[in-house]
């Protein structure tokens, strides 16, 4: 699609996309560090964007943006678009992004058309999203609405090793209102929140349709500092019986986890299990050692919270059975957890008549990721999630959104907006 066919805000939002990428270019991908200077520019950028639109701009103690665009009814409450700008290191362009230029876009095509909402319009860019940075579950979004636990603040980031409130202090923000549960928006005066977000799996690209309507976000649970301990000894001199291998150990619990994998979904039931990183000591492993420790992380997500809970109690038996079994001894170390998320039926069925009006196919999918959108359906916020289609996946400098897929997501979310705010009744 040429731009001339997009509409003025999928201009908007290419032209805006086209900037963050080149200002946040980390070869080979793009990098925006939660609290750094890639997403303080996408924070500076996109509210720079909306006061030329005349949206009014506020950050709350955390560094949330929101970016108001007043309707006729103050009273009313607000419909809230909003997603993440950071990203994690070396990644791609559209995570998080495409979701707060999209809100750009609707606000610019309400000022284009000469429209004003009876109600107001916040577009809200959120911060540290991605876990990568810290270990912690949307501390932005938890922040937003004052849910953010005292201890998480303590979190350090990855790179600096220093904590969350230092960051958030260092870039002139409040901790200290964060810590004592100050929220950034009072979630009794939100009528609904929308995410706009690339898909991260292939559903949309196997069903040829660029949008996609989620129905909900996959809880799960990671252990990022997991170790199988072991004793080190010689390849050759240590016979089996003897041997407390870490290798094996860690092996057959990769087996026994399958095994469960293969159970659950011949039973009906979904689920993600991830080994991200395995990892031995160089300074110890050898080519003729027994191996005696093996880190790894794992990374657990299911819709289902009976399901995410039968897995960690799967887990606990076999890092029993095979301690046993293998002489070793399992340290999951730190776990961190998040609650699936069910977006709300009355805003799906809003937006499938939206897709409707406009022609356009939009089929219903799940989000086996986490998203901001989460933490607002857990509070009792109406929510919804749009997906644009996306190849190659994410978190990976290969992201391949078309502005001409997001352009349709800015029309299907600009009719939902215009439709909702003339219908008397709510979600």
């Amino acid at each position: 699609m040429s731009d001339a066919a997009l509409t003025a805000g999928g201009r908007l939002a290419g032209h805006l996309l086209e900037t963050l990428a080149q200002a946040t270019t980390d070869t080979p991908g793009i990098t925006r560090v939660a609290y750094g200077p890639g997403e303080r520019f996408a924070h500076d950028l996109v509210r720079k964007e909306a006061q030329k639109l005349g949206a009014i701009a506020r950050v709350d103690g955390a560094g949330n943006l929101y970016l108001t665009l007043k309707g006729g009814n103050p009273d009313l409450p607000v419909i809230v678009v909003g997603s993440h700008l950071d990203s994690v290191a070396h990644g791609g362009n559209f995570d998080g992004a495409a979701g707060v230029v999209a809100g750009l876009a609707v606000m610019a095509e309400l000022v284009g058309q000469n429209i004003r909402l009876s109600r107001d319009l916040i577009v809200l860019a959120t911060r540290a999203e991605e876990a990568v940075w810290f270990p912690l579950s949307y501390p932005g979004s938890q922040a937003a609405l004052g849910l953010l636990q005292p201890q998480a603040l303590e979190a350090k980031r990855s790179d600096s090793g220093r904590t969350l409130a230092d960051h958030m202090r260092e870039e002139g923000f409040d901790p200290d209102a964060v810590r004592r549960g100050v929220p950034g928006i009072d979630a009794d005066k939100i009528a609904a929140f929308v995410e706009v977000h690339i898909e991260q799996g292939p559903r949309l690209v196997a069903a040829e349709a660029p949008v996609g309507i989620v129905t909900g976000i996959a809880g799960g649970f990671r252990y990022v500092d997991a170790k199988c301990l072991g004793a080190y000894a010689h390849s050759g001199a240590e016979p089996r019986f003897a041997r407390h291998d870490s290798v094996l150990g860690f092996a057959d619990l990769i087996a026994s986890l399958e095994m469960e994998w293969d159970a659950l979904e011949r039973e009906g039931h979904e689920a993600t299990i991830t080994f991200g990183r395995v990892q031995s000591d160089p300074t110890q492993h050898g080519g003729s050692r027994v191996l005696g420790e093996l880190g790894f992380t794992l990374d657990v997500r299911s819709a289902e919270a009976a399901v995410l809970e039968r897995i960690e109690a799967r887990l606990q038996e076999m890092f029993a059975k095979l301690a046993d079994k293998r002489g070793v001894t399992f340290a999951p170390g730190s776990r961190f957890a998040w609650e699936p998320a069910t977006m709300s039926p009355a805003l799906i069925t809003r937006f499938d008549s939206a897709a409707t009006e406009l022609q356009m196919r939009a089929p219903h999918v799940p989000s086996g990721a986490g998203h901001d959108a989460a933490t607002f359906a857990g509070a009792g916020i109406p929510t919804a999630m749009l997906f644009v289609r996306n190849e190659n996946g994410s978190h990976n400098p290969h992201e391949a959104m078309e502005i001409a897929d997001l352009d349709q997501a800015i029309r299907l979310l600009f009719r939902f907006v215009t439709d909702f705010d003339n219908s008397p009744d709510q979600p």
